[in-house]
């Protein structure tokens, strides 16, 4: 085959692979492991861009893997529980699982012509029952292991479709599907304990060396390791109320106690108030999120209770009901310090109430207006009176020395807290993992015998009729021949549970699942301990905060409870966050002020600028937007496939920038890289015509550069520099079809490109390495290893300057003489040419470096 047939080459050696199961995952224990996992996808029904990018960096670090000589697991399952499920359901009067199964089919089918090196036989979805009936044993080991329990809990609730929203599914108050203002509602949930491994998990990111800062700094923070005080207020009525701040060093500045919507205190007054029970009602209908609470309008209630502050028994404090103060975080209450904490002056200019100056800027002594003064725990302040014994010190001395202050005079304690709260996994739907528990009038909570796992979701009403998604509310409420069954313990009338688990549980330990994913319990302890841990992630810094924590948590439960050896308690060891595929948003004005989108197939680009293709019309041009099919600016892997083939989508995703930067997607970007392997298979084909087999005159030199690019690609896949792999491949590409070597040495080039190429494109790789004469599939041929006497450079080149100007460069012996450099540059033509008969004042030269010629 003279010309490069991407379609043929690329399905021939699928094929191949296929029949031949090389990337089936094995136990082999006398071979290093490798286990490279992406974060697996939600079945939308299409992949996109950013899928074959994620993929494909995976690929390359497991055929990487393959070849070096590890036995490598590189697994593919689907994240399929979930709402947009549900919704499709509503939307088409159809079934979720239909749903699901066809979009993974079709997604399944799309991925394939990428020629990835998955094990296929380990693939499963989340909503298979074999997957989450290990997954509700899970939750029963858990559960016997004090890890899950039940408890009342504030949570968002959509009254129009009568369910509990995730804190990401309340957007501006409002339910993200019915668009109904979100309430606060006390519901009995279930929790995973993660509070009680927070300082662990705190402690552990300080070891994952190979993780990204950034991502490691958001885990850290959104723990929240925080030592505070712990007091009471005395009330002036008798009682006290608990309080926990982490700035105890402006306590002198107090102005008011703040309790919770949901404080008892507030629930006692809410009972017998009907205007507390009003102001509290319009607490409740907001989120229940940091980010919406503090966006929120500050709303404030005196509840006319007053305490005693702890300093001074004559000094009284108003108590306040207050929108912005959460039950689940300390104890429910605060004491507001309007002058150090703009959240609290907003709140006591708005109410009246004063601000009380506890310190003072080192330069500065003037008293708080309408911007709360909030130093650094670094900065050094001066007190306005001498607390604690202060005068000058430094916020965190300052925190630290009241604390001591108070626990000496038996008026609090210093403690240690979390911000990291319980993760509520209740969810009031049907399109989840089925929680396995049954409620019996006289047993109470009862967990569901493991023999009678999986708790399978009903697929229709249990006489033959569909499931009715059209109704609010959760289906499995209104399936009685589902949830009405017989208490496991005692056998009298009982229901299950009809709450879900929250899809984040499903994600959470997929990754063990995938060492033995047909196993009859959920993990396999000799196949745990061979596969994990993961030794290389890859997925979007979206995720870096909920799943990579929820995972964490997940692995050192199921070592708890018996499912993952010691070493996996932490499940990843190097994690890799990948930048985004964008393209050009091209728009138009459209009716009622609204753009119109065109898709960049409606595009002609001329000069610069874009215009409608049927029309000749100019459209504004948005550049380097993340793709949407809102926007219509999504590239189709699959026309880009059948245009130029697999092998061209792969290396323009990886050469064009750095991964964990962006890649704009361009028409020109994706033919130049198609030009490109077509004159890589070219050379291949010259180098296969090459009549004569003598030795050339620039083999040595060509050798030489055969075992720099090895080095140079090797220690670019090692470091995830892809981009700069491709770049030296450019390089070594151009470099061979210059070289004047002969045929044995460009052969042993040309096999050796393909072995490098193999990584990015796998299918061109393999026809040029069956094409040179390569024994077996250059999938499964040794990695080659740069020989380091081929690395040591004999000679280096250096710039002649003379005059500051660039004339010359000449090729020095590595261990040559001052003198026999200057000697070498001085008799360049060039130079004397540019001294024209005349003398070198001076001549000097920076060994390696340069040599400046001064006239």
């Amino acid at each position: 085959m003279s010309r490069y047939s991407a379609a043929e080459i690329e399905a021939r050696w699928q094929q191949a692979w296929d029949k031949a199961n090389v990337f089936k995952a094995e136990r082999q224990p006398g071979k290093p492991k490798y286990y490279v996992l992406e974060m697996f996808p939600y079945p939308s029904g299409r992949i996109h861009m950013g899928h074959v990018r994620n993929y494909t960096m995976g690929d390359v670090i497991a055929r990487y893997k393959l070849a070096t000589g590890h036995s490598v697991l590189h697994p593919m399952g689907w994240d399929a529980f979930g709402m947009p499920a549900e919704n499709a359901a509503m939307a088409s009067g159809g079934h979720p699982r239909d749903w699901t199964y066809s979009n993974i089919a079709t997604m399944k089918d799309q991925m394939k012509p990428l020629g990835l090196s998955i094990d296929w036989t380990r693939e499963f979805a989340t909503c298979d029952p074999e997957y989450y009936g290990q997954q509700q044993a899970l939750f029963l080991d858990m559960l016997e292991a004090g890890l899950v329990y039940r408890k009342n809990a504030v949570v968002n609730w959509d009254p129009v479709d009568m369910t509990v929203l995730a804190n990401e599914q309340v957007i501006d108050g409002k339910g993200w599907r019915s668009g109904a203002d979100v309430e606060r509602r006390e519901l009995t949930q279930w929790f995973f304990n993660i509070s009680s491994m927070a300082g662990e998990l705190l402690d552990a990111i300080d070891g994952l060396d190979s993780w990204p800062a950034k991502v490691k700094l958001m885990q850290q923070n959104w723990i929240g390791k925080s030592r505070g005080l712990q007091f009471a207020f005395t009330r002036t009525d008798g009682g006290e109320i608990e309080v926990y701040t982490t700035r105890p060093d402006t306590l002198m500045g107090a102005s008011f106690v703040g309790i919770s919507p949901d404080h008892p205190i507030a629930k006692d007054l809410e009972a017998r108030n009907p205007q507390v029970a009003e102001f509290v009602a319009q607490c409740r209908k907001g989120g229940t999120t940091e980010e919406a609470i503090e966006k929120a309008e500050k709303l404030g209630f005196d509840t006319g209770i007053k305490v005693k502050h702890p300093l001074n028994p004559d000094w009284e404090l108003p108590v306040w009901i207050a929108n912005f103060i959460l039950m689940d975080y300390g104890t429910g209450a605060i004491f507001g310090c309007p002058a150090h904490d703009q959240r609290d002056l907003d709140f006591c200019r708005k109410y009246g109430l004063p601000v009380t100056d506890t310190f003072f800027a080192l330069d500065d002594a003037t008293p708080v207006d309408t911007e709360a003064f909030v130093p650094a725990k670094t900065e050094k302040v001066k007190w306005v009176d001498h607390f604690a014994g202060l005068d000058v010190a430094t916020g965190q001395e300052a925190i630290d020395t009241t604390i001591d202050y108070l626990e000496a005079r038996g008026l609090g304690t210093g403690v240690e807290k979390f911000r990291l709260r319980d993760w509520g996994l209740s969810r009031q739907r049907y399109w989840g993992c089925p929680i396995p528990v049954v409620h019996c009038a006289d047993c109470g909570v009862v967990p569901e015998n493991k023999e009678n796992l999986p708790v399978e979701l009903p697929y229709d009403d249990g006489n033959g009729k569909a499931i009715d998604f059209s109704i609010p509310g959760n289906p499995l409420d209104r399936h009685p021949r589902w949830r009405d069954v017989a208490c496991p313990k005692c056998g009298k009338p009982a229901q299950r549970e009809t709450d879900t688990m929250d899809t984040f549980v499903d994600s959470s330990w997929y990754y063990a699942r995938f060492t033995a994913p047909r196993a009859t319990t959920p993990t396999v302890m000799e196949d745990a301990d061979y596969w994990m841990n993961v030794d290389q992630y890859i997925g979007g810094i979206e995720h870096a905060i909920l799943h990579l924590l929820y995972s964490r948590f997940f692995a050192r439960a199921m070592n708890v409870t018996g499912h993952l050896p010691d070493s996996a308690r932490e499940p990843f060891d190097a994690l890799f966050t990948q930048g985004m595929v964008t393209h050009a948003i091209y728009q138009s004005p459209g009716a009622n002020g609204r753009p119109v989108y065109h898709y960049p197939e409606e595009i002609d680009l001329k000069d610069g600028k874009a215009f409608l293709r049927e029309t000749g019309a100019e459209v504004e041009v948005i550049p380097s937007a993340k793709m949407s099919k809102s926007k219509n600016n999504v590239v189709d892997p699959l026309s880009i496939i059948a245009d130029f083939g697999a092998d061209t989508a792969r290396w323009f995703v990886l050469s064009d920038s750095p991964p964990e930067r962006d890649v704009e997607w361009t028409a020109a970007g994706a033919e130049a890289a198609a030009r490109h392997l077509g004159r890589v298979w070219a050379l291949s084909v010259k180098i296969s015509e090459m009549g004569s087999a003598e030795p050339g005159e620039e083999d040595d030199a060509l050798i030489r550069a055969t075992h720099k690019a090895i080095f140079d690609v090797t220690q670019g896949i090692e470091s995830f520099g892809f981009n700069a792999a491709i770049a030296k491949l450019y390089a070594f590409t151009n470099l061979v079809s210059k070289s004047k070597a002969g045929k044995e040495a460009q052969g042993l080039a040309i096999r050796t490109l393909a072995q490098l190429m193999a990584p990015m494109t796998p299918h061109l790789a393999e026809a040029i390495w069956e094409a040179q004469g390569g024994e077996g599939m250059v999938t499964t041929a040794p990695w080659p290893v740069a020989d380091e006497q081929y690395l040591v450079e004999d000679t280096v080149t250096l710039p002649v300057q003379v005059n500051g100007k660039r004339r010359a460069e000449i090729s020095v012996p590595k261990d040559a003489d001052k003198a026999a450099v200057e000697a070498m540059a001085l008799a360049e033509d060039a130079v004397q040419k540019a001294l024209d008969g005349g003398t070198p004042k001076k001549v000097i030269v920076v060994p390696g470096r340069i040599v400046n010629v001064v006239v």
